[in-house]
């Protein structure tokens, strides 16, 4: 949305303005508490309005013209993170506590790594599944190749199906070559949440069939 600011003699129009804090994640609206403008970039100084945080923190805009500035960076803060459900949380804590430090890397674009980090957090997540389930073969279940987990130990097929390409593409991030050249980070995160939806759906019908036994 754009927002008209006057620098200094001039009226231009500011193509963002922010808010939400970047350290609270609170909805607010900003003090302005100066600028900085030099060689066709501007950084606007912001002062939180959330009287718990009162933090400030700096939007950086590109000069697209004279009197055009175009949003191109924000103070990064504090990552807000991925929640899940009590259910995923109770099955894998550690694939919870991974899969928020992947995020963590990726919004700050470290994309060569995070990406190995979603990969990890889904071994966590399965092998703590499988071991939940079958506690009884937790042992192999940890030594076991986590694509073989997946072959030989779930039977759910929407669990099957949907984590087995999650291994495929989480590999891909792991590898020199890429086998899937036409799927990106984005996929591999639909495929973890789909995952997740699917563990949790079953883990969900599990619980009623106990606690409503049939009569």
């Amino acid at each position: 949305m754009e927002h008209p600011y006057k620098l200094k003699d001039n009226n231009i129009v500011l193509s963002y303005w922010p808010n939400e804090c970047p350290f609270c994640h609170k909805h607010i609206n900003p003090e302005e508490f100066g600028y900085n403008f030099q060689r066709g970039m501007l950084d606007l100084v912001f002062k939180c309005s959330y009287t718990f945080c009162t933090r400030l923190f700096i939007v950086r805009y590109q000069t697209y013209n004279e009197y055009q500035f175009l949003f191109d960076s924000i103070t990064i803060g504090s990552i807000k993170p991925v929640s899940f459900s009590p259910e995923i949380q109770s099955v894998s804590p550690s694939f919870a506590k991974i899969y928020n430090e992947a995020n963590y890397a990726e919004t700050n674009e470290l994309f060569e790594i995070c990406g190995v980090g979603y990969r990890k957090a889904l071994e966590f997540l399965i092998k703590d599944y499988l071991i939940k389930k079958y506690p009884d073969k937790s042992e192999s279940i940890k030594k076991k190749f986590l694509g073989n987990c997946i072959q030989e130990d779930i039977t759910d097929a929407k669990i099957k199906t949907v984590s087995q390409r999650a291994v495929w593409l989480g590999n891909d991030e792991t590898h020199y070559v890429r086998q899937w050249d036409e799927e990106n980070l984005e996929s591999l995160k639909k495929l973890i949440s789909l995952t997740t939806h699917w563990i949790e759906m079953e883990m969900l019908t599990d619980s009623f069939e106990q606690k409503m036994p049939k009569k």
